[in-house]
């Protein structure tokens, strides 16, 4: 999300048909619609990365999992966001249209101008979400992951990787809500990090 649309408030029906209609994706938040910015390349790849990696580990599970185009609905009353990457294994998802309503895990690929607000009050509103199990966010400028998760008294744990004393090449990642573990390296896999190498060659 990166700036608001200077428009009419609209009701969740509105913003619905309204998003269908528009070249560029829209959040929605109380009434009001919200441009998403354009991603990086390193951005881009982290979430093809994950994709990968989970659209392996669940296939034939009953799950599914989308990245980027689909819609996660909070409440009935919104809002509405764009997760880089979201898995489901409710039923009731199978056969939805315009969002995930239950999903089971969400994730959020960081960059700059989102990641304040990914980790605050997107994740308070996400928190709403019943079915919700796990979040965790993938920065696009470092290697480094925080994974919360919801544990049996409905509190959130946090967990970084890779820690301070832990080697890069041994840490994995898990997402306990999928019973999965991969290898940090694969969320990373060929990810140029840093400056951009055209823009510094001008």
């Amino acid at each position: 999300m990166i700036a608001q649309i200077q428009s009419p408030r609209m009701t969740v029906a509105e913003y619905l048909a309204w998003e269908t209609e528009q070249l560029i994706k829209h959040e929605y938040i109380d009434g009001e619609v919200y441009a998403m910015a354009g991603s990086t390349l390193p951005h881009n790849d982290i979430a093809l990365n994950v994709y990968s990696v989970l659209r392996s580990h669940l296939r034939g599970k009953g799950c599914r999992v989308n990245v980027s185009d689909v819609k996660v609905r909070v409440s009935e009353q919104g809002p509405y966001f764009y997760p880089d990457v979201v898995v489901s294994c409710d039923q009731r998802d199978r056969t939805a249209i315009d969002a995930i309503y239950h999903p089971r895990l969400i994730i959020e690929v960081l960059s700059p101008s989102t990641g304040t607000f990914d980790y605050g009050q997107k994740f308070q509103f996400y928190r709403q979400i019943s079915s919700l199990e796990e979040y965790v966010l993938i920065d696009a400028t470092q290697i480094r992951c925080d994974r919360y998760t919801k544990n049996a008294a409905g509190k959130w744990e946090l967990t970084s990787y890779p820690d301070s004393d832990e080697d890069l090449e041994q840490c994995q990642l898990e997402f306990s809500s999928l019973e999965l573990r991969c290898d940090l390296g694969l969320i990373y896999e060929d990810v140029e990090l840093g400056r951009d190498r055209n823009r510094d060659s001008e």
